[in-house]
């Protein structure tokens, strides 16, 4: 109830400043819950997708019960489906030799890839922006009020603690909010970019070793 009352009590400036830190943190924590929960989907998913996808059973078999099941389109699955599809149309070009045909794969599978990416990089320059920015705005509130806190003292014969307290809480109160909006975000932003750069790395891996497979089977066909 103090606490509340000191920011009440303060100036509209420092209310205006804890306002955009509270709007930015809410903010923030939606947005920390939703790149947790995309980014624990992506991985999962991955796991699944890799465990089918190696367990040897008919590629076209698995493709076709990619496309009956949209939901299933995410992450790995997306890349292997744009990368056979591609595959399978350009096979269908006799004048074009397997270089080229896997040539193109690998470009589809690049694009694809480079979307999952941006899909789950959606909202980290937001939180690294609030990690960056919000203890600055804080500290503008801060100084602001510890100037209102020392220009009221110009008003009075004797100065006293209790005249400067107010402005000194609620300047205390912008440095706390800062920090509190900023620190959730820094710590939220790191380990969302770690979690995106195993994925990315374990997305490129996967589409180097499908080209790999694809030039196997594209050899061995061609042999037999």
């Amino acid at each position: 109830m103090a606490l509340l009352t000191v920011i009440l009590h303060a100036s509209v400036v420092v209310q205006l400043v804890l306002l955009l830190l509270l709007a930015t943190s809410v903010l923030s924590w939606g947005l920390i819950f939703d790149r947790v929960r995309v980014l624990g989907s992506a991985s999962r998913a991955a796991e699944a997708f890799e465990e089918t996808f190696w367990a040897g059973g008919d590629l076209g078999a698995l493709y076709q019960t990619l496309q009956r099941d949209a939901e299933a389109q995410v992450g790995l699955a997306t890349i292997f489906s744009a990368g056979f599809k591609e595959f399978l149309r350009l096979r269908q070009t006799e004048e074009l030799d397997l270089t080229t045909i896997l040539q193109g794969t690998e470009r589809v599978m690049r694009v694809a890839l480079s979307r999952e990416i941006d899909r789950l990089e959606r909202g980290l320059a937001f939180l690294a922006t609030v990690g960056s920015v919000s203890p600055y705005i804080g500290l503008f509130g801060t100084v602001w009020g510890i100037m209102q806190a020392f220009q009221s003292l110009g008003n009075v014969e004797q100065a006293t603690l209790a005249l400067v307290a107010p402005g000194i809480s609620e300047a205390l109160i912008a440095t706390a909010m800062g920090l509190l909006a900023a620190i959730p975000a820094v710590i939220a932003y790191n380990r969302a970019v770690t979690q995106v750069e195993r994925l990315h790395s374990r997305y490129e891996e996967f589409a180097e070793e499908f080209v790999a497979l694809l030039q196997r089977q594209g050899r061995a066909g061609a042999t037999s």
